[in-house]
């Protein structure tokens, strides 16, 4: 039996990461975290391209025109939805994730999807470093798996 091994090398790999600016203190605590992963795991500053979206409802149609250019091996989505007091979280929340599950799968290239879902915005702070390494290391893998394959 052949096995795919998790391989967390991100050396000479391209990554594209889409931030929504809505909720800017838990976005840019996100990006932190995810940008400092993705050096650690061997991303070139050089080879990583932040854009940034004013919401997570604009954030798939941009994930989608970065992956149909084929300049990266994997996508990052960063933001946060923080439910109000309206129906809104539920749209946002269950819209983006559904158009980010789109990108990858009509696309081929992964997305690491950290668009936090939370009810209040200290959850979201305190979810936001942990989170936002995870996305870099779960675009790295799924990038790697796909290049083994």
């Amino acid at each position: 039996m052949k096995t795919l091994e998790q391989d967390l090398s991100g050396h000479s790999m391209r990554i594209g990461i889409v931030q929504s600016r809505f909720n800017p203190v838990v976005g840019d605590a996100l990006r932190g975290a995810c940008v400092n992963e993705l050096h650690r795991l061997g991303v070139a500053d050089a080879d990583i391209t932040l854009a940034t979206v004013p919401g997570a409802l604009e954030t798939p149609l941009l994930l989608l025109k970065m992956a149909k250019s084929r300049h990266y091996d994997a996508l990052i989505a960063l933001g946060a939805v923080i439910r109000g007091e309206t129906y809104h979280f539920e749209i946002v929340a269950n819209e983006s994730a559904r158009g980010i599950s789109e990108v990858q799968l009509d696309t081929g290239i992964p997305v690491a999807n950290a668009i936090l879902t939370t009810e209040t915005d200290e959850q979201a702070l305190s979810r936001a470093a942990i989170k936002g390494a995870e996305a870099a290391q779960v675009a790295i893998e799924m990038a790697n798996l796909i290049r083994h394959l």
